[in-house]
């Protein structure tokens, strides 16, 4: 029987070769410390520097480590997919590998999970060392978060995160969503969402890989996760709904131009033809935009049932 695993690491990078021996260090000292037994599996987003080689190494050297490395650059919601499917800790952490999140928190995110009943803890970078440039747009897009889904959390892109181990086997992390982590585990069914403040360290090697498209990407992501979480498995309830609303509108309408032109007719009243009335053109237009819709929404089934590769990604080399 396999020996069991107190926590797993899920630690995504891109171009960090500096910061990881650092971090593998940091995260042993801190699992020795406590008496946990632990897997860091990191998974190398596509690096073009020696951020690969290096992970070898610290394999090499700690039994713990593993690895996972893409052919080229997927970008971090892959990445936590992946790291996801490999991790069987009890409790799954993840952090971003530039040592800004500190493993020093983990002890204590994983006693909410196992003791207050949290299905996932978020980090909350309450004091923050980023420029102002991206401290504000920040708080901006969390509260248009926190709006949207309900989830009283102050900072939802926070890479350090603890789940629950059912959570990160259950939920479905693709394109940008690794934003939206706590918003997929709640419509997953894990309402239980816990925060805590942790401490924010200076970037110390390297440049942030993120720039000011990250706010406008986040925007968009935002959309496209409610309208995932609602309709996603079934478009044709969103799609199918408003095509037959406008049919049905631009139908009637329809009907109700070419009547009233025949009973003016009929009552020998003044008319003027049915095509010579804007509102028949817009009826008609209702008409074709709600077989449109109601055809995208049945495309999209289709698709949805159908797509099998989804989270296919061309892993190059493990450990």
């Amino acid at each position: 029987m396999a020996e069991k695993i107190d926590i797993s690491i899920v630690v995504p990078f891109y171009n960090e070769e500096e910061s990881l021996p650092e971090l593998v260090t940091w995260i042993d000292r801190v699992a020795t410390r406590e008496k946990l037994s632990y897997e860091v599996i990191f998974v190398d987003d596509g690096s073009t520097d020696r951020s690969w080689e290096v992970a070898e190494a610290l394999a090499e050297k700690y039994p713990a480590v593993r690895g996972i490395s893409f052919r080229r650059n997927y970008g971090k919601s892959a990445a936590l997919y992946c790291g996801f499917e490999a991790a069987e800790g009890e409790v799954v952490f993840t952090m971003d590998a530039d040592l800004q999140d500190s493993p020093d928190e983990i002890p204590e995110m994983r006693r909410m999970i196992l003791e207050e009943g949290c299905d996932l803890v978020s980090g909350w970078k309450k004091k923050r060392y980023d420029p102002i440039g991206k401290r504000w747009p920040s708080k901006f897009f969390n509260g248009t978060a926190r709006l949207a889904s309900g989830i009283k959390l102050h900072d939802f892109n926070c890479g350090l995160k603890a789940y629950r181990k059912k959570v990160v086997k259950s939920i479905e992390v693709y394109g940008e969503m690794h934003r939206f982590i706590p918003i997929l585990a709640k419509k997953a069914g894990f309402k239980r969402i816990g925060e805590k403040v942790v401490e924010h360290r200076a970037r110390k090697y390297g440049e942030s890989k993120f720039g000011i498209e990250r706010m406008v990407k986040g925007y968009l992501d935002l959309i496209s996760v409610m309208f995932m979480s609602h309709f996603g498995r079934s478009p044709m309830y969103l799609f199918g709904s408003l095509g037959t609303l406008m049919f049905l509108a631009g139908g009637a309408t329809t009907v109700w131009v070419i009547a009233a032109k025949l009973w003016k007719q009929a009552q020998g009243l003044p008319l003027r033809a049915v095509t010579d009335q804007p509102l028949f053109y817009l009826a008609i237009l209702a008409v074709i935009l709600g077989v449109q819709l109601f055809l995208a929404g049945f495309l999209g089934e289709m698709i949805n049932r159908n797509s099998t590769d989804r989270n296919k990604y061309l892993i190059d080399k493990t450990l």
